[in-house]
């Protein structure tokens, strides 16, 4: 069989995957609606109290099923791009969730008029807005759909802790969202047609989001704007990946950096909080300084071997008491170079990344011949489980 016709057979197969897990996610999220509503109507402790572990199994299958979900779509986007390569053209069927949570889809020439449309626009600096399907403005800036934001493999070296944290898209600008605390309560056996006991109530918070704003620009010269044959889009894709990277990774650390603090001098009291400050529910990580991981990573045995396990699944390539450890640059999770500093928990559930998905673009003046070309994104990061995490100060003791 040809390599494409095979390809394809690959991705109409993982494309009909992703739909039915689609329609399992959707029906997940709207038992959590069904669940919320029915937590607000309780009248009895007993009766909201036995909507606990509903909850619980409900936000847990919701998790894997978002995962899975996510894990599908990288696999559908390396197959696109195999295919492409295999074709040597645009592949026709790259596909984009809609508002609604459905699939739509621009083919090749409906893409090249898009580009032309927000080229025109960006050109024009505004004064011309082409009627062209998928064009919109936000803001007053020209919306960037993804399908133009070309998909690369973000350097190795780079790490993008969305990630590891809880996404939640959203809809509007700010708004609540309830956060149940892992309690780690059971139920109790009874014996037949006897009442039931009374279970643990559910720590209920609801996190307040509030979505910022964030902007970065490019310096754009009158010569580039001024040559009609620049593809000015091609030009705004990685700088905008770029920026929007950093900037995420910069708000999502800043929350993680709120955590309680814990300082430890000794590796012997690293794996002592990964023992015992946790519950087991929770799936721990460390995401650590490259400093501190220089320090862990040298540490070795009396006999001369190192104390962090090996494990090429992850991209550190190494583990501490299994629990896999993340590397940041020092200025990210701490606050300057050398800083031996930590977050040591469940970013997932200690982080909520509330992503209104949005990447736009306008001119801004500039005083020298040029102008400014801005992107902006739109988002939230906020802290949820308090428990989840500790904020790691290692002091390197002599002797430690």
């Amino acid at each position: 069989m040809p390599k494409p016709i095979l390809i394809g057979a690959k991705l109409n197969l993982k494309r009909s995957a992703l739909k039915t897990v689609e329609g399992e996610l959707q029906t997940l999220l709207n038992k959590r609606n069904e669940l919320e509503a029915a937590v607000n109507e309780a009248q009895t402790e007993d009766e909201l109290a036995a909507l606990e572990n509903e909850v619980n199994e409900n936000e847990s299958a919701i998790e894997a099923k978002e995962n899975e979900k996510s894990q599908l779509e990288e696999e559908i986007q390396q197959l696109e791009s195999e295919l492409e390569r295999s074709n040597n053209k645009v592949p026709t069927n790259r596909s984009k969730t809609n508002d609604n949570g459905g699939k739509r889809s621009m083919d090749k020439e409906q893409l090249k008029e898009l580009r032309s449309a927000i080229n025109a626009y960006i050109r024009t600096k505004g004064a011309e807005v082409r009627a062209v399907e998928g064009f919109k403005l936000v803001d007053g800036g020209a919306l960037v759909p993804e399908e133009l934001l070309t998909p690369e493999k973000a350097p190795e070296d780079v790490v993008d802790l969305l990630q590891y944290v809880k996404r939640v898209p959203v809809n509007s600008a700010s708004g609540k969202y309830p956060v149940i605390a892992k309690s780690g309560s059971k139920m109790n056996t009874v014996e037949e047609l006897e009442a039931n006991p009374e279970l643990a109530k559910p720590k209920i918070t609801d996190v307040n989001y509030s979505v910022k704003t964030y902007r970065g620009y490019i310096p754009v010269s009158q010569e580039v704007i001024d040559d009609a044959d620049y593809d000015i889009v091609g030009l705004i894709d990685e700088e905008i990946r770029d920026q929007e990277l950093n900037t995420r990774n910069a708000a999502i650390a800043t929350v993680l950096k709120t955590a309680k603090p814990k300082t430890v001098s000794s590796l012997d009291e690293l794996i002592t909080l990964l023992n015992t400050g946790f519950k087991t529910a929770y799936q721990v990580k460390l995401y650590v300084s490259q400093s501190l991981f220089n320090v862990l990573d040298l540490m070795k045995d009396n006999n001369g071997r190192y104390l962090l396990q090996d494990d090429i699944t992850v991209a550190s390539g190494k583990r501490l008491k299994g629990k896999e450890i993340v590397v940041l640059d020092d200025e990210i999770i701490g606050d300057a170079a050398g800083d031996l500093k930590a977050f040591v928990g469940d970013a997932k559930a200690f982080c909520k990344f509330f992503d209104r998905k949005q990447v736009s673009v306008k001119w801004v003046d500039n005083n020298i011949y040029g102008q400014l070309l801005a992107g902006f994104v739109r988002f939230d990061v906020r802290k949820a489980d308090e428990n989840a995490g500790y904020y790691v100060i290692y002091e390197d003791a002599p002797g430690a």
